[in-house]
């Protein structure tokens, strides 16, 4: 860090001066003035860890383009070795019956579960109806007495 600059983080009458008239111009100039007097010799560190970090971050990014460039973005890159190329489409070929036929058997399911729900639900407000007209049914007289009965 340079030691003889005007404007360092610490008290100089410098940082001092830009801190009053940076409150007295917009009081959040002022207080920018005041974190980076108090606050701003951890920015060396602050700013070596974010760029390590994004480094980091950019080096996968890189690595990850790497290998899509390599094998292609759909996977059908050619080796050069004819019985590999082979085996290998043949492999691809096969999951890919295989993940449909597992899609399918996922349709057939959902569509029987959905079902079942269905019958369930049926069930229930069937029950619910019949309930609810047992407990709504019209009260019949009983006579000239005048007592309800239940039916």
């Amino acid at each position: 860090m340079n030691t003889t600059a005007l404007i360092r983080p610490a008290w100089t009458p410098a940082t001092i001066a830009l801190m009053v008239i940076g409150f007295m111009v917009f009081w959040p100039l002022g207080l920018a003035m005041l974190a980076y007097i108090i606050w701003g010799d951890r920015l060396d560190g602050f700013k070596r860890d974010v760029n390590r970090a994004t480094d980091g971050i950019f080096a996968g990014c890189r690595r990850t383009s790497d290998k899509a460039a390599r094998w292609g973005h759909g996977g059908s890159a050619r080796t050069g070795n004819v019985a590999f190329d082979d085996w290998r489409e043949k492999e691809l070929e096969r999951l890919a019956a295989e993940r449909k036929r597992l899609d399918d058997m996922l349709t057939e399911f959902d569509d029987y579960a959905r079902e079942l729900r269905r019958a369930k639900d049926q069930e229930e407000f069937d029950r619910f109806m019949a309930n609810r007209n047992k407990s709504t049914a019209p009260a019949k007289r009983d006579g000239e007495s005048g007592l309800l009965d239940d039916a």
